[in-house]
């Protein structure tokens, strides 16, 4: 099977700071894709100026949903579902978030992925920056991410599928939280094939408030309250 494009989903929630921060990166990386790469952004009950980020540089779709697995569907469900057959071939669907920069090799690696078997590409994500945190929180949280190659991490800011799989699955569910990891554990279930990539790390923010209720901020902040409770107990 020959994949003939890839469509990009951003979910944004007042994402006007970072999203450009993102919107560079997509370009760089669609400028390095061998494919043609669509981005849409979906503005769910946005109050700021992310509109105009994004205007000119992706599609724009618009939902009031305030639900991160409800906009990724919207975004999935507003793009064209052309025939995949191998004489047409398939396109590639792939999600990132508004607050994290993906590398330039990001698309070819799933690619790669994709072209090896794979229907699930799982990839890594990353902090560079950890101002606003104890070093403590940094160390703990490094300590307990496991990056190699037998990983299991699952984010919704680095996650690929063919859109064939995408759409047997259903796509995302309308979740508030974990609507990566659900879509990723039911494609487990159904027998499709995952890569659990180390290839191409995500950039994303170590902000301290989350646009989502447990979204890695709350990760973070868990963290950081686990190393309070250590430095108290007896």
């Amino acid at each position: 099977m020959r994949f003939v494009g890839i469509d990009v989903v951003i979910p944004a929630h007042d994402e006007q700071e970072l999203l450009p921060w993102c919107l560079d990166s997509l370009a760089e990386c669609a400028d390095a894709t061998p494919v043609p790469v669509t981005v849409t952004v979906v503005l769910d009950s946005c109050t700021d100026s992310s509109a105009d980020v994004a205007l000119g540089r992706a599609r724009i779709v618009r939902t009031d949903v305030r639900n991160v697995g409800a906009a990724r569907a919207v975004g999935f469900d507003s793009l064209p579902r052309p025939a995949s057959t191998p004489q047409v071939g398939q396109r590639w669907y792939a999600t990132t978030d508004a607050d994290s920069r993906v590398p330039r090799t990001w698309l070819v690696d799933q690619l790669a992925r994709a072209l090896d078997g794979a229907d699930v590409v799982a990839g890594l994500v990353e902090v560079t920056d950890w101002s606003g945190w104890d070093p403590a929180t940094r160390v703990r949280y490094l300590e307990g991410y496991q990056a190699g190659s037998d990983h299991r991490h699952i984010h919704g800011a680095n996650i690929g599928i063919s859109a064939r799989a995408y759409r047997s699955l259903g796509g995302f569910e309308p979740l508030p939280v974990h609507e990566d990891v659900r879509l990723v554990h039911r494609a487990e279930e159904a027998g499709l094939a995952i890569a659990w990539s180390t290839a191409a790390p995500v950039t994303t923010s170590a902000r301290r408030h989350s646009r989502t209720p447990g979204g890695f901020a709350g990760h973070l902040a868990l963290t950081e309250l686990e190393d309070t409770r250590s430095e108290v107990t007896p």
